[in-house]
């Protein structure tokens, strides 16, 4: 490996946790505790521990229709510049567009998932959502550091 690519290889950290809404908290510590040792600000690490809980969330209350051996996937990815947090399921999917236009929610009784897609991206600095119907979700949220690490 050559000492340019060190900077920017991740650390990674790979969590899987039981569709149940009792282990999204497990979530919270773990990648409180990365933003920590990354030195992320108090205010960041909060905005971080909001925008995983609204990802998994979203999972744990609309991926499936069975819960029952079902699992929400996260990835973390600790750069030296950045924390990057990847929330998927292999649940039933959704159309982004019949969920939120802008930061518009739509009607809550047709889907209810635009208020928590809102809350990510506004506490985020970057955040991707690919979903597919029938085949799951996948949403990719990138945290800069204020100061990147040495």
């Amino acid at each position: 490996m050559k000492k340019t690519d060190v900077k920017t290889t991740a650390k990674c950290i790979s969590i899987k946790i039981p569709c149940y809404s009792e282990y999204v908290g497990v979530v919270r510590l773990a990648v409180s505790g990365l933003a920590t040792r990354m030195n992320f600000s108090i205010e960041d690490i909060e905005d971080i521990k909001i925008a995983v809980s609204e990802a998994c969330t979203n999972s744990v209350q609309y991926a499936y229709t069975e819960k029952e051996n079902k699992y929400i996937d996260i990835l973390c990815n600790s750069y030296k510049d950045k924390l990057e947090l990847i929330v998927s399921d292999t649940g039933i999917g959704f159309d982004l567009n019949t969920v939120t236009n802008s930061r518009k929610v739509i009607e809550k009784d047709k889907l209810g998932l635009g208020l928590g897609i809102t809350f990510m991206k506004s506490l985020m600095d970057k955040t991707d959502i690919i979903s597919t119907i029938g085949q799951g979700t996948t949403i990719k949220m990138t945290k800069k550091l204020s100061v990147p690490r040495k």
